[in-house]
């Protein structure tokens, strides 16, 4: 016999994910949630004249994603519960940059397969991406917000405006600029595999280890429906504004080229909203205030567009900024009213499910309004009346409360 004490080998612990590896990955995920849409309205004639399709199936190139985020977005937070947080974003991405391709490249086809492809994976990302600031930045979740949204509405306001120009670079015409952004989609991949074989629970800037748990059941809950209320209200005015204002502002006079540089304006304002936004939320001891200024902000350009449809340039940009700091606050609502990064992900889910089926309807609907009243005034009220509606469930989803 011999007296030896066996040796139990203990596996080193992982080393912990850098905190600036883990902001870089949410920045550059950020950056692929809008480009891959708004690169297309620029050159949609192109894509009409070039595959002879009406002008009423080009636009469901648009509408088709974000019909997709409402259809997946209540599906993510199991499947993130399952598969953890970051293997969910490597595959969004991985998705993303594969549509992005098969987008751009013949038959016609592949076309919708592609656009279908990029609404699935972005609407996975949108659903897990304020989860995962939940998880890691729990005390700072109104400035890592801000700064990725900031950071998404750059890169769409990019990617509006150098599609034409790309397009017109080589015989790929608008083939390249649509398919181009799989490159920001795989450089994302790049930052994010290095979390995949450390682990996502040493991350350095978790607060504390938090046990599994599974995704809280939030439908039945009112102020759930009161975040996705506000959410979905947001979504509303911002894609009825990027829709229709140009065609607006033609219709009071305004040349399509100067419509165009209020739209950039636009995009470029919601970057400062963004900002100012996540500036305020940490000085806030609750939303309430901010789930009135934004809609009030948003108020006041509507109804300066309707009133005063000449000076739309300055409408655009105080609509921008309202823009801006919606997003960022609808966004931010999933963190701030929830206990758990698993319940976040399940109120994320729910809420944008909501919200882009109002998305998706609310320019359609404006629209039939126009053609069947002939006049923008009818529009214009009824996204007045939305804009009231959102101001309601901004001071309700503002409250100090939780789902969980």
């Amino acid at each position: 016999m011999t007296d030896e004490t066996p040796v139990r080998h203990r596996t080193a612990p992982t080393p912990p994910v850098p905190a600036v590896l883990v902001v870089a990955g949410i920045l550059l995920v950020a950056g692929n949630l809008r480009a891959a849409i708004t690169t297309v309205g620029p050159v949609l004639t192109d894509i009409e004249e070039d595959l002879g399709i009406s002008s009423s199936a080009a636009s469901f190139l648009v509408s088709l994603p974000l019909l997709a985020f409402a259809v997946v977005s209540p599906l993510v937070p199991r499947l993130a519960h399952r598969f953890g947080l970051e293997r969910i974003i490597a595959v969004g991405l991985a998705v993303l940059a594969t549509g992005l391709l098969a987008r751009s490249t013949p038959p016609i086809a592949l076309l919708w397969i592609g656009t279908l492809l990029i609404g699935i994976a972005i609407a996975v990302l949108n659903v897990v991406l304020p989860a995962l600031v939940k998880r890691d930045f729990p005390t700072k979740i109104g400035q890592v917000t801000g700064a990725y949204s900031a950071v998404q509405s750059g890169c769409a306001a990019i990617a509006a405006g150098v599609a034409v120009p790309v397009a017109g670079l080589t015989a790929l015409g608008w083939r390249l600029p649509l398919g181009m952004w799989a490159g920001l989609a795989l450089l994302a991949i790049a930052v994010v595999l290095p979390q995949l074989r450390r682990g996502s629970s040493t991350s350095t800037v978790a607060a504390t280890p938090v046990a599994a748990r599974a995704p809280e059941p939030v439908w039945r809950r009112a102020l759930a429906w009161q975040v996705a209320a506000f959410m979905g209200l947001q979504s509303t005015v911002y894609y009825v504004l990027v829709t229709w204002l140009p065609s607006i502002e033609q219709d009071a006079g305004i040349s399509g080229a100067t419509a165009g540089s209020h739209l950039l304006f636009f995009n470029v304002f919601g970057i400062a909203g963004s900002l100012v936004c996540s500036a305020l939320l940490v000085r806030l001891r609750d939303q309430r205030v901010l789930g009135v200024l934004i809609p009030a902000t948003l108020l006041i350009a509507v109804t300066g567009i309707l009133i005063a449809p000449g000076l739309t340039g300055i409408w655009a940009c105080i609509a921008g900024i309202g823009g801006g700091a919606s997003i960022v606050l609808s966004l931010s609502l999933f963190g701030l009213r929830t206990r758990h990064h698993t319940t976040a992900a399940s109120l994320s889910g729910m809420a944008q499910s909501v919200g882009y089926i109002l998305a998706a309807l609310g320019p359609v609907a404006v629209g039939a309004l126009h053609d069947a009243t002939g006049s923008w005034t009818p529009a214009l009220t009824m996204l007045i009346a939305v804009n009231v509606a959102m101001l309601w469930a901004g001071v309700l989803a503002g409250r100090d409360r939780t789902v969980d």
